[in-house]
């Protein structure tokens, strides 16, 4: 049964709405909008933990397997920006995994792919004959950077120099060893160049990694700035990771002999 008073409330001119109506003309603009972005954000936040959970539940384990921020191994006969100077290796050689050897006069050579656990094996190489070793010698594609990083970082301690010949590569996380050298010495016929960083999972089943795809990146980030770091504290101007945020993971950047020596990449360029 409708009575008076209800039939007032139903309608535009009735005290409710009246009241509403003289409430909300009562708050700021801006207050709106900050109560309406932060409904927002939090409806986003509980769609995201649904779709979170219900992720977990059916994947179980999947999701826990950890990300690989990595800069993947070049592919020498890929696109390159700038003039690529000839890489004279073999791409099968460049393609194993890396090969750490002793030759004469103090060069201990890096040739291959950095592949997950190569850090492991170099400081078990400078365990055993690190005083042997005058100049660590690279010819790679590239492959893990937290492996490059952990390298760079134990050549940086044991004041060793680094090397790039004539003909070899030494792309996406190579320069990142090359660059931690006390004397970094390249030919202006070495091929050494950088691209961005990408996040995969380590299990490569490609569905799990667009799932972890935020943590990926915030992954990638963080080791973007620790590479940043770890250039300037080996003297290397950090500017020289534009070039390999500007440049995607299926391309590379080649650095010109004028551009190694104004980033101060190397310290000393020679024809061998």
């Amino acid at each position: 049964m409708k009575t008076e008073a209800n039939e007032r409330a139903r309608t535009v001119d009735g005290p409710f709405y009246r009241g509403l109506i003289e409430r909300m003309a009562a708050i700021e603009d801006g207050s709106i909008l900050r109560v309406a972005f932060f409904a927002l954000l939090i409806g986003t936040a509980a769609v995201l933990f649904v779709d979170f959970r219900e992720m977990t539940a059916n994947e179980g384990a999947a999701l826990l397997t950890p990300g690989q921020p990595i800069l993947p191994p070049f592919d020498p006969a890929g696109p390159g920006d700038g003039a690529r100077p000839d890489v004279t290796t073999s791409p099968d050689l460049l393609e194993q995994p890396l090969e750490i050897g002793l030759g004469t006069g103090g060069e201990l050579h890096l040739t291959g792919s950095i592949d997950i656990g190569s850090a492991e094996r170099f400081a078990s190489e400078i365990a055993a004959r690190g005083e042997y070793v005058k100049t660590v010698v690279l010819d790679s594609p590239g492959g893990s950077v937290m492996d490059a990083l952990a390298i760079g970082s134990l050549i940086h301690e044991k004041g060793l120099a680094t090397k790039v010949a004539a003909g070899s590569l030494c792309a996406s996380s190579c320069p990142i060893i090359f660059g931690s050298g006390i004397d970094r010495i390249a030919s202006p016929r070495a091929a050494i160049g950088v691209h961005q960083i990408y996040a995969a999972a380590l299990t490569g089943d490609p569905q799990n990694a667009l799932r972890v795809a935020g943590t990926a990146m915030s992954d990638a980030q963080s080791t973007t700035a620790t590479i940043i770091s770890h250039f300037t504290k080996t003297g290397v101007d950090p500017a020289i990771w534009l070039h390999a945020l500007q440049t995607p993971p299926n391309q590379l950047y080649y650095f010109t002999p004028e551009e190694m020596t104004e980033l101060r990449l190397v310290t000393e360029l020679t024809q061998d």
